[in-house]
């Protein structure tokens, strides 16, 4: 369940990426639009949600890390 809530979370980070940089492209003729800000306020909140969704689950122990480098 946590991965499949990762995953959601990461698709939406990409989403608002690439929502900006059309927002980027559309609005250069209008400069008092505030759309790519908005994107990039959601791509932060859902990107610290991410990061807080990982650290919870590494500390839960839900996740494990499975790097060669790193031993039990």
């Amino acid at each position: 369940m946590l991965k499949i809530l990762i995953l959601i979370l990461l698709a939406g980070v990409l989403l608002s990426l690439f929502s900006g940089l059309s927002f980027l492209f559309k609005d250069t003729s209008v400069p008092e639009s505030k759309r790519l800000m908005y994107a990039l306020g959601i791509r932060v909140s859902l990107t610290a949600a991410l990061l807080i969704t990982i650290f919870a689950g590494l500390y839960t122990g839900h996740l494990d890390l499975s790097a060669p480098w790193h031993q039990h």
